[in-house]
């Protein structure tokens, strides 16, 4: 009985999560390293110094293995930007600080960004083969970022625009962002990330000079 089978109600053990922690980060850096294509589980265990047999334990394959990744990825970098944003008071120091923060995450991470960019553009379903993470995957962030948006627009701290299309456009940039870092190791991702929340601040903020600003 694999860990995700057991009864309602019954918990993996500390034993259990330590060792699913420690296989997802093989595959972290077996993914970096060797891309999805050569990413398997006899590679993974290989690193970690396991069998094949113990990842099977703790995961159905490696399909589920990838998803897993992408869900661990995306709950520390939300964890540190929001972190960040406790203090933000305003919209618009919660907007730059957003841009801010995920670029100082990811400077600390690379082997997480270059793991995720191989599950996300290859990672596929089963049976139609469409990708497992296309941009339908984006619509929570769409969400929050649309939220905040209004807020600011409430409290007459951005101007009038369409707060989806902004939010679809904010994330584009971020991600085109990590990208271009990812193709040129030595680019200053920090100074990239400022240039994009001037950017954005500029794009969005109030035509009233005396809306609140906070840089």
């Amino acid at each position: 009985m694999r860990p995700e089978d057991k009864p309602d109600g019954q918990k993996r053990s500390f034993v259990e999560e330590a060792r699913r922690a420690q296989i997802i980060e093989s595959a972290i850096g077996t993914l970096a390293e060797l891309g999805y294509t050569g990413t398997s589980l006899a590679r993974v265990a290989e690193r970690v110094g396991i069998s094949k047999g113990v990842i099977s334990y703790h995961f159905a394959g490696k399909a589920e293995l990838m998803e897993q990744i992408v869900e661990r990825v995306y709950r520390d970098i939300a964890q540190f930007v929001l972190s960040r944003l406790e203090k933000e008071a305003t919209a618009t120091g919660a907007l730059r600080e957003t841009i801010r923060s995920v670029a100082e995450y990811m400077r600390d991470h690379r082997t997480q960004l270059l793991a995720l960019g191989e599950v996300v553009t290859n990672l596929r379903t089963t049976p139609d083969g469409a990708l497992r993470y296309g941009i339908a995957f984006n619509e929570p962030i769409y969400d929050a970022r649309e939220a905040l948006f209004r807020r600011g627009q409430q409290a007459g701290e951005f101007r009038p625009f369409d707060a989806r299309v902004m939010s679809v456009t904010v994330q584009a940039a971020l991600d085109d962002m990590f990208a271009y870092w990812v193709t040129h190791p030595g680019h200053d991702l920090e100074a990239h990330a400022e240039e994009l929340a001037d950017l954005f601040e500029h794009a969005t903020r109030s035509e009233d000079p005396g809306a609140t600003a906070n840089r």
